[in-house]
């Protein structure tokens, strides 16, 4: 069985709830439902948890919607939107978000015991739910201070469900619907997350030319203005004036984000002419490569100003990196500051956090042990598939079942 590999991992009393779920639930439906197959968070958790829902005995399946460029536009400005940003969504382009969805209604099957219909691109297909069935909307996305008139549209789908879930606590709206909280995961198994031999970590650094022996300073994002990729330089080249380092800024293209490669050339118009600046485009599936430069890196960044939950952070400190971080969105779930690892607010804390890390190997050493066992503790994916399942039991026995997961 695929759970019997996480027996030396995950906490025990995990995976005992995992199989008496499986058998509550065996032989039954179970759909995910979101907008691509490869880039981001969500894609990258569900490549992982549809294996371990079917070896449970739970029949689930993963289907994406499809939409034109015009779609996926709109549905970037309504992201931004709910992360507060003010964005136009005329009424044409709010017919269009829907159109897109009606036409994938007719395409996808819809049937199932459970659904959870992942983030704002797919949230309309809840007007085409057949007969039976109950549906979860689950938001991915940082609500906690949006673009009201954007963020009114949105809730309006979600109360059409049977339940919303959310990242972290404070992203939830008040909705007269069951609120559920589920802090995102990764899998520990993972190619992007497996032990890796050193030869296999030195091939990776000699393709990127990674110097051995200088320090590395890395982020792992997509390329976002979200993500501050131009301000993890501007750090980056403040530390430089002290230490000797080199940054790496690396990351794989989302299909459903349109305004990823603008972003990456202003990033790399800004870092142009400087040879201790690498920044990699990853094609989609790069997870070996990513594993090898956070085993790589010195100091590990995720500077982000907006955030859904980036889990990039979970996966470094993984591997007993400590990671600075925005003290934003859900990273502040992840890093415990000055236990862990440090949140900061600006270019100036990024840049003093790193020096501090550079200058005390044994704090590093230290800080890097305390944030293995804390993923370990609260975000694999053995614990999350294990959430999901407690929302599928109190969803349908609401009267026998009050759960609220944190």
């Amino acid at each position: 069985m695929i759970l019997e590999a996480y027996a030396n991992t995950s906490p025990k009393s995990d995976l005992r709830l995992l199989r008496l779920l499986g058998k509550k639930f065996e032989g039954r439906s179970f759909l995910h439902i979101n907008s691509t197959r490869v880039g981001g968070g969500v894609a990258e958790i569900l490549h992982r948890m549809i294996p371990i829902l079917n070896d449970i005995g739970i029949k689930t399946r993963w289907e994406v919607i499809e939409g034109d460029p015009e779609f996926f536009d709109i549905t970037k400005k309504i992201h931004n939107a709910l992360q507060g940003k003010p964005e136009e969504i005329t009424p044409s382009m709010w017919e269009h978000h829907f159109e897109v969805n009606r036409r994938n209604s007719e395409q996808i099957s819809l049937e199932a015991d459970f659904a959870f219909i992942h983030d704002p691109q797919p949230a309309p297909l809840i007007r085409f739910k057949p007969e039976g069935g109950r549906w979860a909307w689950r938001c991915h996305i940082d609500l906690s201070a949006p673009y009201e008139e954007v963020a009114r549209r949105v809730v309006d789908y979600a109360l059409q469900y049977d339940a919303a879930v959310f990242s972290v606590a404070k992203f939830a709206r008040s909705l007269p619907v069951p609120e559920f909280i589920v802090l995102p995961s990764i899998d520990p198994l993972s190619e992007k997350n497996r032990e890796l031999e050193k030869e296999e970590i030195d091939e990776i650094a000699r393709r990127f030319d990674i110097p051995p022996g200088k320090p590395l300073i890395l982020q792992v994002s997509r390329f976002d203005r979200f993500k501050d990729p131009v301000g993890v330089i501007k750090a980056w080249r403040m530390v430089r004036k002290y230490n000797d380092c080199m940054l790496v800024l690396a990351g794989s293209p989302a299909t459903d984000d349109p305004e990823g490669p603008r972003v990456l050339e202003e990033v790399q118009e800004f870092a142009s002419g400087d040879p201790d600046v690498r920044l990699l485009l990853l094609p989609a599936f790069s997870d070996r490569e990513i594993n090898a430069l956070q085993r790589l890196a010195t100091v590990v960044l995720q500077k982000s100003i907006k955030e859904g939950f980036g889990l990039t952070v979970s996966e470094a400190m993984w591997k007993g990196k400590p990671v600075i971080g925005g003290a934003v969105g859900g990273i502040p779930y992840q890093i415990i500051h000055g236990h862990n690892g440090f949140l900061v607010h600006s270019v100036e804390g990024a840049a003093f956090r790193i020096r501090q890390f550079l200058n005390s190997p044994e704090m590093t050493k230290r800080m890097g042990e305390r944030a293995r066992e804390h993923v370990r503790n609260n975000f694999l994916i053995t614990r999350q598939v294990r959430d999901y399942l407690s929302i599928w039991a109190a969803v349908e026995e609401p009267g026998r079942t009050s759960i609220m997961m944190v």
